[in-house]
């Protein structure tokens, strides 16, 4: 007995004894002790010194990310006709790679020595096709920067959202350029770096059919491995299947077998950003449950790597007009302090559970009962996972995160075959990191009954407690 137990109340002490433990910690893990995973962080606008990498590194190798989508910049790094300067990028790559990070490369924009007419030095958007002096100086930086990073980068993506006039300037977009474009810089990427994955489209949206199809009639799946798209939406699962299975479906009308990246997506933090889905109400809570959903979403449907945009906020962002003077806020880190958001901790977490050893299963039954008025049962997303042989179940309500959601429960029946073993269920927090005891368990051989379970606006899981801490 203790000193300090003698002065409690029966009452206090049987309120102790019967109040739940304190909540573990997920345990997360840097990006060097994980082996592969399709999870991506944007690294882009380098081109315009948009922030300062080196601020960024150690949180980055924190995060367990395997990926960092890099902008090169031409403009930055040809400064005068024929001189290459690659060492700002050669300190990135390196930097990423010694915290376990593997960049991969979108190729872009334009250069003012041979794009003249741009609103900003970075020549945002402008593509090298009005002149030939433009082409052969783009196809001598494509083969330049691919020799230099021959043995570090091996994946690279031609152009950004060349189908919004934003970023496909002087002109206005076209798949027969786009596609012109890809084939004078392909050959050189496929001769300068063997074995290279090259990546296409970085469509901006999903929904621009006529262009898509425009690019596949001239030929482009015969020139590149993947294509990638940008679908940012307010939320996030919004007619996001359909449109996935009919973007997917339209790729295989004209080539089999080409594999889809979600490279470009993020959300805000603020009401005062530049940039995508500015005009929705924004603080750093909903950004980093929007990140939850948007990359638990992804790696339920299969895409074969998803990324978050952006690292960090960029300030003063800068558009193919120029400088915007308000901050692009989708960052994980605050663009002024260079401190973790909520956004950054939620994806360390999910981090640390969906790497290349999570793989989807389709055979373990998740169903969730009994949610309250206020969940449309319909609405509800679920998605299992095998780790390790055991189950990863995943639950949300994809409601509008600026209306929020009152707080609910519900019931669970999960079930998984023998194969795969559930002994000590618990659940996880994704957004706060948290591991707890799920309450009212009850096991019928391989099935669970869990009452009183919490429906969020943000992925929960249960899985086995030694995956997790």
């Amino acid at each position: 007995m203790t000193r300090r137990s003698l002065f409690l109340t029966p009452a206090l002490a049987m309120a102790q004894a019967q109040a739940p433990p304190p909540a573990a910690r997920l345990r997360t893990r840097p990006s060097k002790e994980i082996a592969a995973s399709p999870l991506s962080i944007g690294f882009e606008t380098l081109d315009r010194e948009m922030f300062d990498p080196e601020r960024t590194y150690p949180y980055l190798a924190a995060l367990g990310v395997k990926w960092a989508r890099c902008q090169t910049g031409w403009a930055r790094t040809e400064k005068t006709k024929g001189q290459f300067d690659f060492a700002w990028l050669d300190r990135v790559v390196d930097s990423l790679l010694a915290g376990g990070i593997q960049p991969w490369f979108n190729l872009g924009y334009g250069n003012t020595l041979y794009t003249p007419g741009a609103a900003h030095a970075s020549a945002v958007g402008w593509a090298p096709l009005n002149s030939a002096e433009a082409r052969q100086a783009w196809v001598r930086y494509v083969e330049t920067i691919g020799r230099r990073y021959a043995s570090k980068v091996k994946h690279w993506e031609i152009w950004n959202e060349p189908n919004i006039a934003n970023f496909w300037q002087p002109e206005k977009p076209s798949p027969a350029a786009y596609v012109e474009l890809v084939r004078m810089t392909a050959p050189v990427l496929r001769k300068a770096v063997p074995g290279c994955t090259l990546i296409g489209g970085a469509y901006a949206g999903m929904a621009a059919f006529e262009y898509f199809e425009g690019c596949y009639e001239a030929g482009l799946l015969e020139l590149v491995d993947k294509i990638s798209y940008h679908p940012y939406r307010q939320i996030p699962e919004d007619n996001y299947e359909a449109d996935l299975n009919a973007f997917r479906g339209l790729i295989e009308r004209y080539k089999k077998g080409v594999g889809v990246w979600q490279g470009e997506n993020g959300a805000p933090s603020t009401n005062t950003s530049a940039g995508a889905l500015r005009q929705f109400e924004w603080d750093e809570t909903r950004q980093a449950k929007w990140l939850l959903r948007r990359i638990l979403t992804d790696l339920a449907l299969g895409v074969e790597l998803t990324s978050y945009f952006h690292t960090v906020d960029m300030v003063n962002y800068v558009w193919s007009s120029g400088q915007s003077g308000a901050t692009n806020s989708k960052g994980v880190l605050r663009g002024i302090e260079y401190t973790p958001k909520p956004s950054y901790y939620a994806y360390r977490n999910l981090c640390a559970l969906f790497d290349a050893e999570s793989v989807r299963a389709t055979d373990l039954l998740l169903r969730v009962e009994n949610a309250g008025a206020e969940i449309d049962p319909r609405a509800m997303r679920t998605a299992a996972w095998v780790r390790k042989g055991a189950p990863i179940f995943a639950w949300w309500y994809p409601g509008n995160l600026q209306r929020g959601l009152a707080t609910t429960s519900a019931r669970l029946v999960l079930w998984s075959p023998k194969a795969v073993q559930l002994t000590d269920p618990v659940l996880v927090d994704l957004l706060h990191g948290e591991v707890t005891a799920p309450p009212k368990v009850a096991r019928s051989g391989r099935q669970f009954t869990l009452d009183g379970v919490p429906v969020k606006d943000y992925p929960l899981l249960i899985t086995e407690r030694s995956l997790v801490v």
